[in-house]
């Protein structure tokens, strides 16, 4: 998710669960090689377990840039396959690359050769006219021959022209099923599901006939509901913390972040959802949406977790 997990929002989010996957946002091959890689790749150790979705369509450039996420200590590699954005197409890499799966399988292979952490691929049920049963069935067939056995399917089609990626998320039905008879039909690869799964309770049913969920823009805007993560999914102890308590646990970072150059306003955008529900939910956002703007902004958080919890 584009401007949404960077380092900061994922450090939040593991203060929520200890044993969830996280993944970056999508990098290409061509800026982990070229680009600032100090910061690009740059992440807290507390962050693992931590994928780094790639995107591209070069076997070669997937290769290296693969080998240095590895040198990075990122623990999976994610080839994504299912961006629908023009820019994404422009660059032919994201969905588009479904119509074209001998390509997929010559990257995957070409990063399976580099490297020794797993190496998965993201994508939806189809791009544009191709045939949801055939069509992702042979994608899959092809594909799994390069070595790669998880695959995170995002349950929608995408149409590449005419819907807007926003669009894209929300308007092709949603067709879970089409997935778990991926797993009946490839029952010795993983499949992850992804797309409108709203709650770890929701997840609960799918886990029924596939092997993980994915949550994206659910989990950014409700992020407090991932606090049943560890139990339910994990069968961890639950982690007994208020909202207010997330929110304090979190200052510490924010301070010593905020110290080294990061805008308290960039980090804080990430905690807008955490009261999402609550009585002080519009109360949070106007504060950590000003945030930059305040003579005092850590105090000010202080004010509003401890108004909370004389309230609570």
């Amino acid at each position: 998710m584009m401007d949404r997990t960077d380092r900061h929002e994922r450090y939040f989010l593991r203060t929520l669960s200890k044993e969830m996957l996280l993944y970056t946002e999508m990098l290409h091959a061509n800026a982990v090689l070229h680009g600032n890689q100090e910061e690009l790749l740059k992440y807290n150790a507390t962050e693992h377990p931590l994928a780094i979705q790639l995107g591209g369509s070069d076997p070669g450039l997937l290769k290296e840039a693969s080998s240095v996420a590895e040198s990075k200590g990122f623990d999976e590699i994610n080839l994504n396959v299912g961006c629908p954005s023009p820019r994404v197409q422009s660059g032919q890499f994201g969905a588009i690359l479904m119509k074209n799966a001998p390509l997929v399988a010559q990257c995957i292979k070409a990063i399976n050769n580099t490297v020794s952490i797993p190496v998965t691929v993201k994508c939806r049920i189809g791009v544009d006219e191709m045939d949801e049963k055939k069509d992702l069935d042979s994608f899959i067939g092809c594909v799994k021959e390069s070595g790669c056995n998880t695959f995170i399917v995002h349950a929608r089609k995408a149409w590449l022209k005419g819907l807007s990626p926003k669009d894209n998320r929300e308007i092709p039905p949603l067709n879970y099923e089409r997935v778990y008879r991926l797993k009946d039909k490839f029952p010795d690869l993983e499949f992850i599901l992804n797309g409108g799964i709203s709650s770890i309770t929701d997840s609960l049913g799918h886990l029924e006939y596939v092997d993980g969920v994915m949550l994206g823009r659910s989990a950014y805007d409700n992020p407090y509901g991932l606090i049943e993560v560890d139990e339910l999914i994990y069968n961890k102890p639950k982690r007994l913390r208020s909202r207010s308590q997330v929110l304090e646990g979190f200052l510490p970072y924010l301070k010593k972040e905020n110290d080294k150059g990061s805008k308290l306003g960039h980090m804080t955008k990430h905690l807008m959802g955490l009261f999402k529900g609550t009585a002080y939910a519009k109360k949070a956002r106007t504060l950590l949406a000003s945030i930059d703007g305040h003579e005092k902004p850590i105090e000010s958080i202080q004010s509003l977790i401890k108004e909370i919890k004389i309230a609570c």
